[in-house]
């Protein structure tokens, strides 16, 4: 007879036991160097106190006290409590999603925020916190082998119900932080092919929009730069049959592709002109080299990398820069926020920034691959692949590698509702962690 024996489950003496510090050491490191940079990017004379409310790193000290009260809170709560309330949280803010559409109130051409006197907040924000939740309570009860194509279709509706939407509010940068959660996926067993398939509708994006600009003369006939690609096309997808026909199924595999491919590529245009809002057209157009706009589409850009190139190796100082204290970079305590970095403190302070964030999501994976429950591993996972998003891109724009979308630096960016929501994400994941040796879900 075979007897099984399990130990009693320890009792926390509190709630701090356990908790991982070297992530919640990088994540007040982070924010307290977001807000001195909050400070020199909006400093003024005439109000000096990094306390003063008048100005943005004011509010930004009430934003920080309020995310410390919600990263505790979050300590507080038993980890049963986000696996249970899973999917009452993603309903939640799927129903704030649909009421922003209704009630919100538009900013840069997007109604996407709550305005409630002096708060307003993105559903959006919300919203990562609760598909990451949902997700992971799916795949922990369906999709730890990930092998069954009901589960991948459930799973990919959970990650793009809230992108429907966003679509129509229309956040294009939002929209783009939930295609971050396809990592999860593939960590779960999705065939690495949908990355492959990313990639080429990009460069199919990107050939669209160069193509339709030129011209060339073949056989004195006058050939527009489109047409000659989809000749090309052609061609490549006759050749490829030609050495594959042997193959079972290569005909109809090729013939797919080349009709969807095709079917892509002529409706870049469509996509473009009436999806993407003009002055997201126009800071593509830019970025591309498509048009040259330094002083309108291109100018944020264009002074973010003057500031950021003129810090050189170890900066100019704290409150010594020229940019910065000018104000030449609109946007600079928000969506801009890493060029103060790269102004006042150089290539050090950006290496040392960097090196946080890369520090914080490695250990965040780390801590998932460690996990003996399906449902923490997973909302790990959700953490690092959004915080990796945003960190990637929003760095990326401000030196002109993406088209500036409006994607802020976690933690560092001002303002609450973001920071609230990144403190959620990575307090919920550190109270899971926390938990990891004594429960098995």
């Amino acid at each position: 007879m075979l007897i099984c024996y399990s130990s009693p489950l320890r009792i926390k003496r509190n709630i701090f036991e356990d908790i991982d510090w070297v992530m919640v050491v990088i994540y007040l490191v982070l924010v307290l160097f977001g807000w001195i940079s909050i400070y020199a990017a909006t400093y003024d004379e005439l109000h000096p106190s990094i306390f003063d409310l008048a100005k943005n790193h004011g509010k930004q000290a009430l934003w920080i006290g309020l995310a410390l009260v919600i990263g505790l809170i979050m300590l507080f709560f038993d980890t049963r409590f986000f696996e249970t309330f899973a999917y009452p949280i993603y309903g939640f803010a799927l129903l704030l999603l649909m009421g922003v559409l209704v009630f919100g109130t538009e900013v840069k051409g997007a109604q996407s925020w709550f305005v409630l006197g002096p708060v307003s907040f993105q559903p959006s924000e919300i919203a990562k916190f609760g598909t990451a939740l949902a997700l992971a309570k799916y795949l922990s009860m369906n999709g730890a082998r990930f092998d069954n194509l009901s589960i991948k279709l459930k799973s990919l509706a959970i990650i793009f119900l809230p992108g429907v939407f966003i679509l129509l509010q229309p956040d294009v940068g939002s929209l783009l932080v939930f295609t971050s959660l396809l990592i999860v996926l593939y960590r779960q067993g999705l065939s690495g092919w949908i990355f492959g398939l990313g990639f080429v509708a990009i460069i199919l994006f990107i050939m669209a929009l160069f193509l339709k600009q030129y011209e060339w003369t073949l056989f004195g006939t006058l050939i527009q730069g489109k047409v000659a690609f989809i000749l090309g096309l052609s061609s490549l997808a006759a050749l490829t049959y030609y050495y594959l026909r042997k193959r079972k199924g290569s005909l109809f595999i090729i013939a797919a592709g080349y009709i969807a491919s095709l079917g892509y590529f002529l409706s870049v245009d469509y996509l473009f002109d009436n999806i993407l809002q003009p002055h997201h057209q126009n800071r593509i157009n830019e970025l591309l080299g498509i048009v040259s706009d330094p002083l309108g589409a291109g100018y944020n850009v264009h002074q973010s990398k003057i500031a950021i190139g003129s810090g050189g190796f170890s900066g100019k100082g704290f409150l010594q820069g020229t940019q910065t204290k000018f104000h030449f970079v609109p946007e600079q305590s928000t969506d801009f926020i890493f060029c103060t970095i790269g102004e006042e403190w150089g290539f050090l302070g950006s290496l040392v920034l960097i090196g946080l964030f890369l520090t914080l999501m490695t250990r965040i994976v780390w801590l998932a691959e460690k996990q003996r429950s399906v449902f923490t591993r997973v909302y790990g996972y959700c953490v690092a692949s959004i915080l990796f998003i945003h960190f990637t891109i929003n760095i990326a724009m401000t030196i002109g590698l993406a088209p500036v979308i409006g994607i802020p630096l976690p933690f560092f960016s001002y303002g609450g509702s973001s920071l609230w929501s990144f403190t959620l994400l990575l307090f919920t994941f550190i109270k899971l962690d926390s938990e990891r040796k004594y429960v098995l879900r």
